[in-house]
């Protein structure tokens, strides 16, 4: 597995598995080049990006209620392939539309789950923010994407420091979730499905929507601005 990287708010950023090993959340075996998220408060458990790391909440994601059942043993020609393999070439970034107007959206959790805050901005003019009580991160990251698109008319660019929301629609995953009845390639229900399936039905019917990945918290001040209204949010009478 990589080094754990920074959690800040307890947000899970992908990588790229560099080891094999078994998600935390549908318990199904992780590949080297697989997209992992951090799936504990120590950042030394992983699941598969696409199960969203998310905790058990009511309503919110499957729970496992069953015992993760033991690793298989690796034989020693597997591990050495494992070893060797490289991680997976990003895909290219999505075609900006023609006159798109850029959206930048954040997510935040106060705890996760705990209160939850979404914020999406234009400018320090245009600009909208709201909660749910309780939450995950990724869900706010899904819903303040889905708050821009619904809100917004015309083309538009989200950018959003979220490989969750941004890969979604650069790699399209959610056409593998249509094709299998909204279950992710470990056969699981796809978590935050309440907020996926119409924010990947706005981007379908309207076809000039791009996604665009920014890195969080690196002085990119428009990402840094809904980062504030975000957690300002999840704290909000909290």
């Amino acid at each position: 597995m990589p080094s754990a990287p920074h959690v800040d708010r307890a947000t899970r950023r992908a990588v790229l598995a560099k080891y094999p090993g078994r998600c935390a959340q549908c318990q199904a075996s992780i590949a080297p080049g697989d997209e992992i998220v951090s799936a504990g408060r120590d950042a030394t458990t992983w699941a598969h990006a696409d199960c969203g790391a998310e905790l058990a909440l009511p309503g919110l994601s499957p729970s496992r209620t069953t015992a993760a059942p033991p690793a298989r043993a690796t034989s020693a020609k597997a591990a050495k392939a494992a070893k060797a393999a490289k991680p997976r070439t990003p895909k290219a970034p999505m075609t900006i539309p023609d006159g798109a107007t850029f959206v930048y959206t954040d997510g935040a959790c106060s705890g996760n789950p705990g209160p939850g805050g979404w914020a999406w901005a234009i400018d320090r003019q245009r600009f909208a923010s709201g909660s749910e009580r309780p939450s995950t991160n990724q869900r706010m990251e899904v819903r303040a994407a889905l708050e821009a698109v619904t809100a917004i008319p015309g083309p538009l660019v989200v950018v959003s420091d979220s490989t969750y929301v941004v890969n979604c629609f650069r790699d399209q995953w959610w056409a593998g979730w249509l094709a299998r009845g909204w279950t992710n390639s470990q056969k699981k229900p796809v978590a935050n499905r309440d907020l996926w399936e119409p924010l990947v039905r706005a981007v379908r019917e309207r076809e000039d929507i791009a996604f665009q990945w920014v890195k969080g918290h690196s002085g990119d001040e428009m990402n840094d601005l809904v980062d504030e209204l975000a957690v300002a949010a999840s704290l909000a009478g909290s």
